[in-house]
């Protein structure tokens, strides 16, 4: 092999080693230069249909979001399909798991992003307040209740957070969340109006994907 072919063919193998992908579970080889995002879905596709019908908010686009999400975004998206009787409580430790691995691997705080929907969002802020101090990033769709999670311990998050809501959903702003979170570094919340309740987040509606991820270029880096 000539050097000209060597010199492509290794640059090849470069660009392909770092591509980010889309991850169903915890990825068993981490980049520490990379990316990471980790998308909780809602309730009520825990189980084994990935696009779940609810009789009044329709299908969950599971798959949709992912690939919404993932698409030229940079970064590496998790994104696992909890199975049905998931455990909170297991599920949080699990999720947190990951993020001291990413850190473990060398992962940026500043480049670990955890984004949950509804149930998703309550593993979520659950899993990131045991990271407050660490400087991860958290955004929250569609969980707080009277400004804050409500129905069990006390939060407090740090690193950057991201708040979006629907304003004909019967959940909103998690302004109280944030006041009580001395360690946050910014708190940007932002509420959509579609007129679909909490089935605005059923499906990749720019509504909500485009700040969202707007949002993770801004701060996941």
């Amino acid at each position: 092999m000539n050097r000209a072919v060597l010199a492509i063919s290794l640059v090849s193998t470069a660009v392909t080693a770092s591509a980010e992908e889309l991850y169903e579970a915890f990825p068993e080889a981490i980049h520490a230069e990379e990316r990471y995002v980790i998308y909780s879905h809602g309730f009520i596709v825990e189980g084994d249909d990935p696009r779940p019908v609810h009789p009044e908010f329709g299908t969950y686009e599971f798959p949709a979001i992912k690939r919404a999400l993932f698409r030229d975004g940079g970064f590496n998206l998790i994104a696992h399909h909890r199975p049905a009787g998931t455990d909170i409580g297991e599920y949080v430790a699990m999720l947190a798991s990951w993020v001291d691995t990413l850190v473990d691997e060398g992962v940026k705080p500043t480049r670990i992003t955890l984004v949950g929907f509804s149930r998703g969002a309550l593993l979520t802020a659950y899993a990131s307040s045991r990271h407050e101090t660490a400087g991860i990033n958290t955004a929250l769709m569609a969980i707080c209740s009277e400004g804050t999670i409500s129905g069990g311990p006390r939060l407090s998050l740090g690193g950057r957070l991201l708040s979006i809501y629907e304003t004909t959903d019967a959940v909103g702003t998690c302004e109280s969340l944030a006041n009580g979170s001395p360690n946050l570094a910014s708190f940007r919340e932002i509420a959509i109006s579609t007129g679909l309740s909490h089935g605005a987040f059923f499906r990749p509606l720019p509504e909500w994907v485009q700040p969202l991820r707007q949002w993770i270029a801004e701060t996941n880096h």
